[in-house]
């Protein structure tokens, strides 16, 4: 095999600092609840690394764009917090906590769980509903990684009971969500 050689300017564009990551765009928005925002997303969900196929919501601020398809988010919650019942398309999504302890719950209405505790791994594949929650009593951290050479969010398909949480919160909430790609029809009955 034939090498490459990196310089150290080119080996700097692949590294990510913790404490520069920032929060996804949307994440920032103050139009949105954070109630709203706090049943779609991680608290904090910082993108560490983005996919090379264009600019996406989770690419937008990542610091390290292309490692073959992977997309790799750190998503920060504090104690009860967590994003509910969703399904990825055509996306894997394997998580490892970093920090804390973590509830993954499964299928369309979550009625099976298991706790994670840190340096614990789960992949689910995609179609399976998935949601997450840290049940510690301290700010919990999850590395996020997406594999499959899609990471937008025309990928991700909430519960339908999501659409109506949103509705409650907020009357535009879910609009919003559906304006970023966003739907609201996961379900085994499709």
């Amino acid at each position: 095999m034939k090498t490459i050689e990196f310089n150290r300017a080119e080996m700097m564009r692949r590294v990510a600092r913790f404490r520069e990551l920032k929060p996804l765009p949307t994440q920032t928005d103050s139009a949105v609840p954070l109630a709203a925002k706090d049943i779609v997303y991680a608290r904090k969900l910082l993108s560490v690394i983005g996919v090379e196929t264009g600019a996406t919501p989770v690419s937008s601020n990542a610091p390290i764009v292309g490692a073959a398809g992977m997309a790799m988010t750190l998503a920060v919650c504090p104690p009860g917090q967590g994003p509910e019942l969703h399904a990825h398309v055509k996306t894997y999504e394997t998580f490892t906590v970093l920090r804390g302890r973590f509830e993954v719950r499964w299928n369309d209405e979550g009625d099976e769980r298991l706790e994670l505790e840190e340096f614990d791994t789960i992949s689910v594949p995609p179609g399976v509903c998935r949601a997450f929650r840290n049940i510690g009593d301290q700010e919990g951290i999850l590395q996020v990684l997406i594999t499959g050479g899609v990471h937008d969010m025309q990928d991700i398909d909430f519960a339908r009971r999501i659409g109506r949480e949103l509705e409650a919160i907020s009357p535009d909430a879910r609009t919003y969500f559906e304006k970023a790609g966003f739907t609201f029809t996961a379900s085994r009955g499709g």
